[in-house]
This record gives structure tokens, sequence and C-alpha cells, in this order.
């Protein structure tokens, strides 16, 4: 008998350039939880302690904040988005 490990994409996500275009892959499916759910496996990749610490805010109200259907606060999310190193930009959309 074959013994799976569960596919975890934090273990993928050991450089910027992954990070980003995993991040874009998720802005790009225009669902909220999608977003988070990007979020939330990034900040477990480079670790929710350490970003509990760089935003201020606790573990906790971090996983409450990235859980699906969830309604974080934009304060909350540039916080995160910062203390991750990520920016967002706009472009124009191309038709």
């Amino acid at each position: 008998m074959h013994k799976f490990t569960p596919f975890d994409a934090a273990d993928y996500l050991d450089d910027d350039e992954t990070i980003a275009a995993y991040l874009n892959a998720a802005l790009e499916e225009n669902d909220p939880d999608a977003f988070l759910c990007a979020l939330k496996t990034i900040a477990r990749a480079r670790g929710m302690t350490q970003l509990a610490k760089d935003t201020g805010l606790g573990r906790e109200s971090l996983y409450k904040a990235l859980a699906p259907g969830a309604k974080p606060r934009y304060d909350t999310l540039l916080k995160v988005v910062r203390a991750l190193g990520i920016s967002l930009h706009a472009r124009a959309q191309t038709h």
C-alpha cells in the first residue's frame, strides 16, 4: 500500500517570484476566498508567528482574517501584504 503525503502549496513557495506568480493566479480567479486562501498559504510558507509579529496582529486574528468567507478590513490586508514583502499593482485591462 502506498502512502501519500497531502499536497501543501506552502512547501513550494520558497522564492519571491513563485510567491508573486501564485498570488497573481489567485487574483485572476476573481474570487475573494481564493485571494485570502493564497495570502494564508503564503503566510504559512513565510511563518505565521513572524507575520503576527511583523503586523502587530495575533496569530488567531490572522487565521480568522485569512479564512474563506472572512471580510478582513482593508488596513489588515495592507499590513499582511506589506509584512509579506508583496506589492500589489493595478494595470489596465486589455480587451
